[in-house]
């Protein structure tokens, strides 16, 4: 009976995976079909961004938690794509979410980000991306500090920072 369960399980556990990477193959096409105000050809994209970079930005990847430059950065400044270099965050929306990702309640001007359901993984969740570009930024929830209740959980390696003067 416990071969069984186990079969069963592993079964489903494949199931869940392949259809998680099939929807992910999905979003990701529809990622660089989609129209934004800067088009470019992947290729251009992988000359012009790191390997980690392209990764996350273009394939809708993610930095592993606590590795990333911004996460526990406090300088005041200007959080931007790292694609196309929109700004995109203040640092005093920037607040401590104890994930090892940089997250703000807000993006400095709602138009500049643009909001997607993402269904990958198992669940449903809204992805982030830059309204300029169609980088891949991260994540917002609904589990943020007031005053908007939100947290955008963004990859440091989709940022890049200008620090204020």
């Amino acid at each position: 009976m416990k071969t069984i369960n186990s079969l069963v399980l592993t079964v489903v556990a494949l199931f869940a995976f392949s259809c998680s990477q099939a929807q992910q193959s999905k979003n990701n096409q529809a990622q660089k079909t989609a129209k934004f105000k800067m088009e470019k050809t992947e290729d251009q994209w992988k000359k012009e961004l790191t390997p980690e970079q392209y990764r996350v930005l273009r394939d809708k990847g993610t930095e592993r938690a606590f590795t990333g430059a911004y996460w526990d950065n406090h300088a005041k400044g200007e959080y931007k794509c790292a694609a196309c270099h929109t700004p995109l965050f203040s640092s005093e929306t920037k607040f401590e979410s104890g994930t090892g990702w940089p997250s703000f309640y807000q993006a400095l001007d709602k138009s500049k980000v643009k909001e997607i359901t993402d269904e990958t993984m198992g669940m449903k969740r809204t992805e982030v991306v830059c309204a300029n570009c169609g980088g891949h930024l991260g994540h917002v929830f609904d589990d943020g500090p007031k005053p908007t209740g939100l947290r955008y959980c963004m990859n440091s390696v989709s940022l890049s920072f200008e620090k204020s003067k």
